[in-house]
């Protein structure tokens, strides 16, 4: 059994859908494959939650309206046969009666996360409905009956195996099957997510419960680049890399994988492929336990970050300081991503502002508190980088006219990690890629 898991540019259009189909049966290989929503939906769908939310109900019907168009265009061109046609629009119709239903509904966040589940629910009764009339035999798994999270929204994988694993064997007969990205059940059975680029740690869940051979990414470039070859000219694709360098550069900022979807295929040991679905025959980059060379292997960064800086000469080298700060960060389910000490002073770095005022105004009883807004992390990601010879030297050579504000070294022997302003992002992404990999 491999896991196929298919982004929204790979079956945003109708000829992709057809490609999909294509690469899914190149071989007899059982598999089970994991959609996302048609590309454009999820934020269709975010603003049609956000105009009931702000009760702008004209905004969202107008919305809703697009977007059913939208979708009935899409099945003209996906299925020939007017059976078929009909068949899909009246499969999609439930859920645009659903859509126009809830206009009347006071808005409340479990009505959110219905909402945003349409997406994923449509894409892959469209894509079985192709299926089916191309005469390819399939099984279509409703994720929200195996797919559960818990109260701190954390997988139940043991809750999924079983489930999963039941489902198949009720369809012993088929070879493919296909689920929804993204969506899932919480702890009171009411439909949630798994955050935007879930389908990524959908599919890695599904691959770990079934014990696949492979789960394969496949998206609209050919693997992990070395570099953001949207602010770059000249990248090139990884071959291969190791869990925790995936995991380093997810985190940090690598758009392809969704951060979270490294651990449970490190955890089952489970190889993960990032293909390109535009170029099959690309090698794309290959994610195992073994970085297969040493030395800077890619860069990556992060957007959004807030520094925050807490000055206290009173206070700093008292015994349970750093716990006290710490504590603040916790009681408002804030993540630190940087951190650095001084005999002062503490700086760190944070990714989400919800909470900022509050968390300010509890730090501000320790000492002074300065926040720096529109920074940019820019993470310098390989195996045993800390010890290889000369990149620490290549590395700040190549940015010497870059106004760094922290550096995290040492944490990792995978990374090295800058805090620089926001507006010297690509500039700095450009002087890595000259400096570290000659290109």
């Amino acid at each position: 059994m491999k896991v196929m898991k298919f982004g929204g540019t790979s079956v945003g259009k109708a000829e992709r859908m057809h490609q999909v189909a294509e690469l899914i049966t190149r071989d007899d290989e059982p598999k089970i494959v994991v959609l996302s929503a048609l590309s454009g939906t999820t934020n269709a769908l975010v603003e049609i939650s956000n105009g009931l939310s702000n009760r702008d109900r004209n905004f969202s019907k107008h919305a809703i309206d697009k977007l059913e168009q939208h979708y009935k265009q899409f099945i003209s061109t996906l299925l020939k046969t007017e059976e078929a046609q009909q068949k899909a629009l009246k499969m999609i119709s439930e859920h645009f009666e659903f859509l126009n239903i809830i206009l009347k509904i006071s808005f409340s966040e479990a009505l959110n996360k219905d909402i945003l589940a349409q997406g994923e629910l449509m894409s892959t009764k469209l894509f079985s409905a192709y299926l089916t009339e191309v005469g390819i035999d399939h099984e279509l798994l409703p994720a929200l009956e195996f797919m559960q999270i818990d109260a701190y929204e954390e997988p139940l994988i043991g809750n999924i195996r079983v489930k999963l694993t039941q489902q198949i064997k009720h369809h012993q007969d088929k070879k493919i099957f296909v689920t929804q990205g993204y969506i899932c059940r919480n702890s009171k059975g009411e439909v949630d997510n798994l955050k935007r680029g879930g389908s990524d740690y959908s599919a890695s869940l599904i691959a770990a419960a079934v014990n696949a051979e492979v789960c394969e990414i496949w998206t609209d470039i050919d693997g992990m680049h070395n570099n953001d070859p949207r602010m770059v000219d000249k990248t090139v694709a990884v071959e291969q890399m190791s869990f925790d360098e995936a995991a380093e550069l997810a985190y940090f900022g690598a758009k392809i994988l969704h951060p979270a979807s490294i651990w449970p295929a490190q955890h089952y040991n489970i190889p993960v492929k990032l293909l390109n679905t535009m170029e099959p025959s690309a090698k794309g980059t290959l994610i195992v336990e073994d970085a297969g060379s040493v030395g800077v292997k890619a860069v990556a960064a992060k957007d959004g970050i807030v520094a925050i800086k807490i000055k206290s000469s009173r206070m700093l080298l008292a015994y349970g300081f750093l716990r006290k700060v710490f504590e603040v960060f916790e009681k408002y389910r804030t993540s630190i991503d940087m951190i650095t000490t001084s005999e002062v002073a503490v700086s760190l770095t944070i990714d989400n502002k919800e909470n900022l005022a509050d968390i300010i105004q509890e730090l501000e009883a320790f000492g002074t508190v300065e926040v720096d807004e529109n920074q940019t992390i820019v993470s310098v990601v390989g195996n045993q980088i800390v010890q290889t010879p000369q990149v620490m030297m290549r590395l700040f050579d190549a940015i010497d006219n870059i106004p760094v504000r922290m550096v995290s070294y040492g944490g990792s022997k995978h990374n090295v990690s800058l805090l620089i302003p926001a507006e010297y992002k690509t500039k700095t992404l450009q002087a890595l890629n000259k400096g570290l990999f000659n290109l």
